[in-house]
């Protein structure tokens, strides 16, 4: 199998503060937008690149000053999720979509078996390996561990205006998410979505179910909404709020 990236392109993953120890434990799996350079840009103008179907707007920000101001280990995705979607299992097709909302994506059509292997073997797995890494140590050192997936969503979805500011997603465990939800409520000026405006699940995620739940860890994923963080001061204000509430919600989590 030919090698999808050069020695010197990026790692697909970029992990800040190895050592941190906070109990939180932060991803975001669509932080990037990075395109290996042999895919060129995928028959995507600059302008589709930049928008949310290509990476998740500001969320990186967010979670870099969330590593900072907790001391918390953050691994943050470099490459673009037309590449290969990190949050997807790679045997659904979304994983590698066709079409994003209603965006054809060219250099993903007709792929070989071999093509999207290359794609999964060069930055899905190394990714996932680093998280598995990263947890493991955490296990066999006997920390605890609060996982918590930093997504943010568009604030327009195929024509449909969301008037939500930020939501709060599960799956099978809401011990942490009805804490956040709590808190997030307690604030008094924002708009909260409860498993909105997604629901975590098997198929349409992957860092949850996988690295969460099935170690049994105590879990949230965050959703902000893309316009109020494509800014610094946006995404050093959501930090902020978030610096506050996450050790807010693990205290009352360990009531």
């Amino acid at each position: 199998m030919s090698e999808l990236l050069a020695p010197d392109e990026p790692a697909p993953a970029r992990v800040l503060r190895k050592n941190g120890q906070s109990e939180l434990f932060l991803t975001a799996d669509h932080a990037g937008r990075t395109i290996p350079r042999g895919l060129g840009q995928l028959g995507m103008t600059d302008h589709e690149l930049g928008r949310h179907i290509a990476w998740d707007i500001g969320i990186a920000g967010v979670t870099e000053r969330l590593s900072a101001t907790l001391d918390a280990t953050a691994v943050l995705q470099t490459y673009s999720r037309l590449v290969i979607d990190c949050n997807r299992d790679p045997t659904v097709p979304s994983s590698i979509p066709e079409l994003s909302e209603t965006t054809e994506i060219p250099g993903n059509r007709g792929l070989s078996a071999e093509q999207r292997a290359a794609r999964r073997q060069a930055i899905f797995e190394p990714y996932h390996a680093e998280i598995r890494a990263l947890l493991d140590a955490r296990q066999a050192e006997g920390r605890r561990t609060v996982y918590v997936a930093m997504h943010s969503f568009t604030p327009v979805f195929k024509g449909e205006s969301r008037a939500m500011q930020v939501g709060v997603l599960y799956n099978r465990d809401v011990r942490l998410a009805a804490i956040m939800l709590d808190l997030l409520r307690e604030e008094r000026d924002l708009t909260v979505g409860d498993n909105a405006p997604y629901a975590v699940s098997d198929v349409t995620d992957y860092g949850v179910p996988v690295h969460a739940e099935r170690r049994s860890l105590a879990h949230v994923e965050i959703e902000i909404r893309q316009d109020l963080i494509a800014d610094e001061a946006g995404q050093a204000a959501w930090a902020a709020r978030f610096e506050r509430l996450l050790p807010a919600a693990v205290g009352r989590l360990s009531c």
